[in-house]
């Protein structure tokens, strides 16, 4: 299982016929997470005319909620929402905060206005694709530290530790541990010891 979702957080601006608007979006593995996140935001804007948001707070895409806090139904939410379908997101909640200039938009140019700049906020934001991966470490003596640096070019590397020997802590992708593990044995001419700790979704 593979879905895409943001890293971290961002925010986007612009403004629109006098109202400013702020498009706040992050990473939420929960709906926990989503809700503090929108606390956080709300708390940074307590003069805010309207904070509304949509959220997908799962990996598969059923924990789905959105909010028009105040405009008017089903122009504000339910859009910034459907960026969110569109883009394929997962874990992703976007937080639009408006600030009202003066001019109505009308029905239309509110849907037109929220949808925009939720896409303004993902595309702010860093994508990457998230899938299982397993968390390894692989230990070296220290005459094959230089050997283990090159062989772990490109691999991401989480931790290194320096102790009775030299031991890196990666994370490769689960369908590709098998081939990592066979490629270092080959590499190190079974010198090298792999251990895998533990596995879980990582954004590669």
């Amino acid at each position: 299982m593979q879905y895409k979702s943001v890293v971290g957080e961002s925010v986007a601006e612009k403004i629109i016929e006098k109202s400013r608007f702020l498009a706040y979006t992050a990473h939420a593995e929960s709906e926990e997470e989503a809700k503090a996140f929108l606390a956080r935001v709300r708390g940074m804007h307590p003069l805010a005319t309207h904070v509304c948001y949509g959220y997908i707070a799962d990996k598969a895409g059923n924990l789905l909620r959105f909010s028009d806090d105040g405009e008017p139904q089903g122009t504000a939410g339910m859009p910034i929402l459907g960026v969110l379908k569109a883009q394929e997101l997962k874990e992703t909640v976007i937080a639009v905060v408006r600030y009202f200039g003066g001019i109505k938009l009308g029905a239309g140019g509110l849907t037109r206005a929220y949808a925009g700049c939720a896409a303004d906020g993902v595309a702010a934001s860093v994508l990457k694709v998230y899938e299982t991966g397993v968390e390894a470490t692989l230990s070296v003596s220290y005459a094959d530290v230089n050997a283990a640096l090159r062989f772990l070019e490109g691999e991401t590397v989480l931790s290194r530790d320096f102790g009775a020997e030299a031991c890196f802590t990666v994370i490769v992708k689960e369908r590709e541990f098998d081939l990592f593990c066979a490629r270092a044995q080959d590499f190190f001419n079974g010198k090298a010891r792999i251990a895998a700790n533990k596995r879980y979704f990582y954004g590669f």
